[in-house]
């Protein structure tokens, strides 16, 4: 029953993820053609550069979570092709569920820090443009880190369900 309403809210953040990412790469294309387009006609807005890098930010992280729902996000190939050469279904699903372990566990500890650093920006920096702070702009790194811990989390409790119970379907 929990498991269905976190695999639930996967499923969502899924499909928020990977619209926003689209959104997201169609932003950055169509500002950076503004900005080429307008510079002929020296023109410039100063806030268009700064919103450009922070949206290649958020689509980093946003292709993060898309990533890491298809399992391309992180492997260690070696030990899954020496368990599925050797047929051991079970060896490969106990590494499927430490990797994705190991990385949800760092990802809580990155944020840890990535939080520190919003804090600091709030304290120390300044508006950037528009009239939105460093602060909300860096709180991209937590934030993201949140989502790929999260779907993390999510593969490796399916890993440990199959590891268990072999025969359940996820």
């Amino acid at each position: 029953m929990v498991y269905k309403a976190l695999k639930g809210v996967d499923t969502f953040m899924e499909k928020v993820s990977l619209y926003a990412l689209i959104v997201s790469v169609f932003g950055m294309l169509l500002l950076t053609l503004l900005t080429i387009v307008l510079r002929w006609f020296s023109l410039t807005y100063l806030w268009m550069d700064p919103l450009i890098r922070h949206l290649v930010f958020l689509s980093t992280f946003l292709g993060g979570v898309v990533a890491t729902g298809s399992k391309q996000h992180i492997a260690i190939d070696i030990f899954y092709r020496m368990a599925e050469q050797n047929g051991k279904e079970r060896l490969t699903l106990f590494f499927q569920f430490l990797t994705a372990l190991v990385s949800c566990i760092t990802l809580i500890w990155l944020i840890t820090g990535a939080i520190q650093f919003v804090n600091d920006a709030f304290k120390y920096e300044k508006v950037v443009f528009l009239g939105i702070h460093r602060g909300f702009l860096v709180s991209i790194i937590p934030f993201g880190m949140g989502l790929i811990a999260y779907r993390f989390l999510i593969l490796s409790i399916e890993a440990l369900m199959k590891l268990i119970n072999p025969e359940q379907k996820v």
